[in-house]
């Protein structure tokens, strides 16, 4: 019963903060920040998109337009139907964000005290504190809700009317479907989101060791019947993703859409400053070594997933939460242990997306920083909290500032910002690399017990590799 209230709390609490915000002047300075809005978020391009298509003139001729043709008629239809009321498209948007947050974090917790019931009997003796019990568990949806609906990052975009919203809903849904173990609609919002940003195709490495779990392969299983399981689970995914271009060749009647969405986001034309580190790299560098370099920044996007893979292979779903934002940092990768976690690799990948990616956004950072609380256990594991935390507050400051010294009082260069969004990324790094090295070792605790001794009876110190 107290959670039910904790929830409608929250509901009410965000909803009534987004269109009281919607009232004063921050939507219209929200939706010109390049934080907020980008090439392919940016609602004043959709705009201008559906005003070209309802003058019969292809929005993908030139360099406007960037929306996939399918999400141009969606909002084509909405923005006739709500016209100057759009913004409660946007809050809608939201709302049902929280509610599929609210039935993920359900899921989640019957995920986490069913693996723990399996596992348990290979737990050490002594390691009763650090155990999860139903009565923490079960805050965890009411810890994601508020997450979602508070954090100034949700906020931005939401009233920046950042189409990205769109695109962040899909991969709650995804989370969502994979643990309650729907495979064909968990497919399905992997496509929808790889359809619009191209990157969370990497989701479907996590969500097909999750459904080789549930089809009972276990690490007894022959590694080569395992992998052949998730590459015909990750076909599924994929049929579905070319099925969505098809319909748009069809709405479309060409493929002229493809290189104006999916080839954008590829070959990185548009150079206009952002949280990346695309657009500094390309505007200092020759352009002979422009599609050289574009093939490794890319690749570098795509590269780690494999030994993350490998790594986190029992946690898919914290996996794909880690991958939306980092996508470097755990290289050296002990043989299959990813098998048994397809969870938390599916938040690891969620978590490298927004690194990575060639033109990221607050949008990005949204997602991850909502998924958080479903690891609140690890948190007393973790040693960087308090630097993290102040490295994201100091760049949600100074980001601002940095670019209107540059762009408009001319007191400042691209350096200065180009080091605000190098250390938003480092950020996101640590917070990363500290959950990472916080999971593991409460797994390392859980199956060799709290205290440590080396054979001279000293106490050990534990050093990750």
């Amino acid at each position: 019963m107290a959670t039910g209230i904790g929830l409608g709390l929250c509901f009410a609490a965000g909803i009534i903060l987004r269109l009281s915000l919607f009232r004063t002047n921050l939507p219209d300075w929200f939706a010109e920040r390049v934080e907020i809005s980008n090439a392919l978020t940016s609602w004043q391009k959709t705009l201008d998109g559906i005003a070209l298509q309802d003058n019969d003139i292809s929005p993908y001729r030139g360099d406007l337009f960037h929306e996939t043709p399918i999400m141009l008629r969606v909002f084509s239809f909405v923005s006739k139907v709500l016209s100057s009321k759009m913004h409660y498209f946007f809050v809608f948007i939201d709302i049902l964000s929280g509610l599929v947050l609210a039935s993920m974090g359900k899921e989640f917790s019957r995920y986490l005290l069913q693996k723990q019931v399996n596992n348990v009997k290979n737990y050490a003796v002594g390691v009763e504190k650090i155990i999860l019990r139903k009565d923490h568990v079960d805050l965890i949806p009411l810890a994601i809700v508020a997450t979602h609906f508070l954090n100034p990052y949700s906020v931005a975009v939401c009233l920046g009317k950042s189409t990205a919203v769109i695109n962040n809903f899909f991969i709650f849904l995804t989370f969502m479907f994979m643990l309650k173990g729907n495979l064909l609609m968990c497919m399905g919002t992997i496509a929808m989101a790889t359809y619009q940003s191209l990157y969370p195709v990497m989701l479907l490495v996590p969500a097909a060791i999750y459904f080789q779990h549930m089809s009972g392969q276990t690490k007894k299983t022959e590694s080569s019947q395992f992998i052949t399981g998730c590459g015909v689970t990750s076909m599924v995914g994929v049929g579905m993703t070319l099925g969505l271009y098809l319909i748009s060749y069809f709405l479309e009647g060409s493929m002229r859409f493809l290189g104006a969405t999916t080839g954008f986001i590829l070959g990185v034309p548009d150079l206009t400053p952002n949280l990346g580190v695309f657009w500094y790299f390309f505007t200092e560098m020759f352009e002979h070594f422009r599609p050289f370099f574009i093939c490794v920044f890319q690749i570098n996007a795509f590269l780690y997933t494999v030994p993350l893979a490998v790594k986190l292979r029992d946690h898919p779903v914290f996996l794909a939460y880690v991958l939306v934002t980092l996508m470097s940092i755990f290289k050296s990768c002990p043989l299959f242990f990813s098998r048994d976690h397809p969870v938390f690799l599916a938040y690891v990948l969620v978590t490298l997306m927004s690194i990575f990616k060639s033109y990221p956004s607050y949008a990005d950072v949204a997602v991850f920083i909502t998924l958080l609380p479903m690891w609140k256990h690890v948190f007393s594991y973790m040693r960087n909290t308090f630097v993290v935390t102040n490295m994201f507050l100091v760049c949600m400051v100074m980001s601002p500032i940095l670019w209107h010294l540059w762009i408009y009082a001319g007191s400042a260069n691209a350096n200065f910002y180009f080091a605000i969004a190098l250390t938003f990324s480092t950020a996101q790094i640590f917070l990363i690399a500290d959950l990472m090295f916080g999971y593991l070792r409460r797994e390392f605790d859980l199956h060799n017990g709290l205290k440590h001794k080396l054979d001279n009876g000293k106490d050990a110190q534990i050093v990750m590799e």
